[in-house]
């Protein structure tokens, strides 16, 4: 879109991987900084595309929200890139080179869960798992060590936030799909996914539909899969078959699948 800057998942919206999942959150300063050098200030009203099916949209959303940034500045393009070609807008080659702005970090806005939060989030309150139905009930996994679920939380995939046409559903109607899933009940509410990403969608998704903030696991699975003492849960329930842990080495069991790329989830 003429006027819009790159901003890359795996060089500026994560830090680089490692025992806190595939796509950990970046060190504040070093995000602020980077996105400061693309022209983001503290006054800045920020709108996020992607090409895809809004996901790594909603975690730059996300990220700029948790750096500090008020919900009334940052945006997510309904649609994304696709909806803009095809309403025939302009398009653009023509690199930008932004002016360079000052960002001041204020990380902690919006609210993170590890591991244990996310146990518990799950035991007393709703733990809301956005990858597809095969990897949450552990028919296949693709990049992460172990197949399965955390225990305890509910599938709720991401793609069913966008109708036929790519565009967001409207609030009421994601509304009643998050109420079949138990929003509205006693606890707190946490998302997750595969390492963080399309999670965030959820957390959007719930704020758009006017049902209140959503704490994102960042971790996510690519991070509680990784610890063997962690139990897994197999199957299409939240209680599932649970495998505890303590016994398994990361990877045991688990035969990747081939052909594709992963999700950025």
């Amino acid at each position: 879109m003429p006027g819009a800057v790159f901003v890359d998942l795996e060089t500026v919206l994560a830090a680089p991987p490692g025992p806190a999942g595939r796509h950990p959150l970046p060190e504040p300063a070093r995000l602020a900084e980077a996105l400061g050098s693309l022209g983001v200030a503290e006054e800045s009203t920020v709108v996020c595309y992607d090409d895809a099916d809004g996901s790594v949209a909603a975690r730059a959303w996300w990220l700029l929200r948790w750096l500090g940034l008020p919900a009334e500045q940052v945006r997510v393009l309904d649609g994304g890139y696709a909806a803009w070609v095809a309403q025939g807008l302009p398009l653009s080659t023509e690199l930008v080179v932004p002016e360079p702005a000052v960002l001041t970090p204020r990380p902690g806005s919006m609210p993170v869960l590890d591991a244990d939060g996310a146990a518990e989030t799950a035991r007393a309150g709703l733990l809301l798992d956005a990858r597809a139905p095969a990897r949450y009930r552990g028919e296949t996994e693709p990049v992460d060590p172990r197949a399965g679920h955390v225990p305890g939380a509910r599938n709720a995939p991401f793609s069913a936030h966008l109708g036929g046409d790519g565009r967001w559903r409207g609030p009421e109607e994601l509304a009643e799909y998050y109420r079949g899933l138990g929003i509205g009940g006693a606890g707190p509410v946490g998302a997750y996914c595969g390492s963080g990403v399309t999670a965030t969608s959820v957390v959007l998704a719930l704020e758009y539909a006017g049902l209140g903030a959503a704490a994102l696991y960042t971790g996510s699975w690519s991070n509680w899969s990784a610890d063997p003492a962690r139990p897994v849960a197999l199957g299409a329930e939240p209680g599932g078959d649970v495998e505890p842990g303590g016994g398994a080495e990361p990877g045991g069991g688990v035969e990747p699948v081939t052909g594709g790329q992963p999700d950025p989830s």
